[in-house]
Formats: C-alpha cells, sequence, structure tokens
C-alpha cells in the first residue's frame, strides 16, 4: 500500500520462500514495417509469441548473503550454480526498486531460458519481462504494465512479450498501437540460419526500405489487421507472407526463396521470418501429421538447417 507521504510499503515473501517470473518469447514477427506511408515511419511490429518461455526466480534468504557489489548480477557468496540476471536484467531490477522506493531482501537470483538468443525470438526482453514479474510477485504488488513499459523504454527497443495477447505496437515508442487478441493460432514448422542481426545497426536501412515501399506495408498491415478483427487464421497468415516478402528485399534468407516456392507442397497457409533475426517458417491452421513433418524435416534437412517445430500464438 502507498503511504500519504508516497512511500510504498511492501511486505516479500518469507526467508526460504521462491517466487518466480515468467515471460513466452516469439519466433519473429507476422509483421514489421511502418505503422503507416510517411517520409519518417515509425517502425511497428505484430510480434508472433511462441510456447517458449524465460523465467526468473528469486530465493529468500534467511542472512544477507550478498557480496559486495549486491545481489542484483552477481552469485550468492560461495555458492556455485545456474548464472545470476544478465545485465539487462539487472538494470530492469534496479529501475523497478528505485521507481517503488524499495531495498531488495537477502537472497539468491537464478534464471533459465527456452529462447535462444540474436535470432529473434525476443530473449532479452523476456528475460527483462520475467525480472519484473518476479519483483511484481516478491514485493506482492499487482502487475503494472506502465511500469513494465517504462522500463523496457530505459534499456531497450521492445517487443510486445509483457502483453499476454497480439499486439499492433511501436517498439522504438513503446507504445501500444492496438490490442488484437488471443483468437489467433498457428502451428509451426521453422529453422534457424547462421548469424544473428544487430537491429539497432541496420535501422537506417531499415527505415530507408519502408519509405521506399510504405504503400505495400500499409496494404500488408490493413489486411493483417482485417485477419485479427474478423478471427480469420487464413488471412492472417497470407498478410505475414506478404511481410516476409518485403523484409526479403532488405535483409534476405538464403533459405526465403525454397520455402516460399515450397509452401504449398507442404499445405501450409504462409510463410513468417523474423524481420531482424534469422528465423524462418511455415504457419499452419492445423496440425501437421506425422507424415507432414516428416517431410519437413528431410526438407529443411536438405537445406542443411535442423527443422523444430512449435505452437505460436493463442487461438
Amino acid at each position: 500500500m502507498l503511504t500519504l507521504a508516497g512511500e510504498l510499503r511492501a511486505a516479500p515473501d518469507p526467508p526460504g520462500r521462491t517466487v518466480s517470473g515468467v515471460c513466452h518469447g516469439t519466433l519473429g514477427e507476422l509483421y514489421q514495417g511502418p505503422l503507416r506511408a510517411a517520409p519518417d515511419p515509425d517502425i511497428a511490429v505484430v510480434s508472433f509469441p511462441v510456447d517458449r518461455h524465460s523465467w526468473v526466480y528469486f530465493t529468500r534468504s534467511t542472512r544477507d548473503t550478498r557480496s559486495t557489489r549486491g545481489t542484483l548480477g552477481t552469485r550468492e557468496a560461495h555458492a556455485p550454480g545456474p548464472p545470476p540476471l544478465g545485465e539487462k536484467s539487472a538494470t530492469a531490477a534496479r529501475l523497478f526498486l528505485e521507481h517503488f522506493g524499495l531495498a531488495l531482501p537477502p537472497g539468491r537470483w537464478t534464471t533459465h531460458s527456452d529462447l535462444r538468443v540474436g535470432v529473434g525470438m525476443a530473449s532479452s526482453t523476456a528475460d527483462i519481462v520475467a525480472t519484473l514479474r518476479c519483483l511484481f510477485r516478491l514485493f506482492r504488488l499487482p502487475y503494472d504494465t506502465d511500469v513494465v513499459l517504462g522500463v523496457l523504454a530505459a534499456i531497450e527497443r521492445a517487443d510486445s512479450v509483457f502483453l499476454d495477447e497480439f499486439a499492433l505496437h511501436l517498439s522504438g515508442r513503446h507504445r501500444v498501437v492496438r490490442r488484437l487478441g488471443t483468437d489467433i493460432g498457428f502451428h509451426t514448422a521453422h529453422v534457424t540460419e547462421p548469424g544473428t542481426v544487430d537491429t539497432a545497426a541496420v535501422t537506417g536501412l531499415l527505415l530507408a526500405h519502408y519509405r521506399r515501399y510504405g504503400e505495400e506495408y500499409e496494404r500488408c498491415l490493413a489486411d493483417l489487421l482485417k485477419g485479427f478483427a474478423s478471427g480469420d487464421p487464413a488471412v492472417v497468415a497470407r498478410a505475414a507472407t506478404t511481410s516476409a516478402v518485403l523484409s526479403q528485399r532488405v535483409l534476405p534468407k538464403s533459405t526465403f526463396d525454397s520455402v516460399l516456392a515450397h509452401r504449398e507442397r507442404f499445405g501450409a497457409d504462409g510463410v513468417f521470418v523474423a524481420h531482424t533475426g534469422s528465423l524462418i517458417g511455415y504457419l499452419f491452421r492445423r496440425r501437421p501429421g506425422a507424415g507432414v513433418k516428416s517431410d519437413l524435416s528431410a526438407f529443411f534437412h536438405s537445406l542443411g538447417h535442423q527443422c523444430s517445430f512449435a505452437q505460436g500464438g493463442y487461438g
């Protein structure tokens, strides 16, 4: 609760208890491009949530085990184990505590993640959000999206993984333009190409590309939003494919032409990519059977990649 002076009094869990924060990642995006055709476009994304997660745990201690650098980014003294918070997550924890005027009790951080780093799975944003959710639970505070957005804005351009639904989101401005609900879902077959993309380094290139093809992106986004509004995954998949085709003109994937050319062979409804990452794959409204999965695996193996299957979205 808040006192009259505005200082927050929150009671964390007792010593010995572990609290956790969990956040899903993404399989790239169903759309990334300008919000609308303009000389100075805003970069808008509709992230593609995936059933893969980042976990952050905090276990309270009965004694102060903090090192001279504190608990936010260090291991418990003389206690080998899982790595502590990464740099961005430690910064997020510090900003959270400063915002609420709280002090972290004695204890130990541990983490785990299903998300690969630097390929388009929103791993760092998911780590940050999982850390913040853990802190909300530790201090028994209600989850506040505005606080999360404020912390993210101070750290990095972010995906909308802080929401448990699809959203049209301005990643640089940290503003949700439109919530798109949880009616749409896909089964996916996807691979990760070698290498990573430095989003900050290619931002200028992307903006020039968005200005050049602004009207095509505008039509693509309009179609995508119509698909979400009508709850039609086939329309969403077609728009995602268009967005992927447009992305290929600026940040090409080596397997893209082959993947696109074989879409109908596998009965896929669309193609998706991590627009500034290295993921590429197929969208299916219905779960592929064992035979189709075998054929997909053989196809991607012929391209030099191991195929993975995961469910994306919510429907």
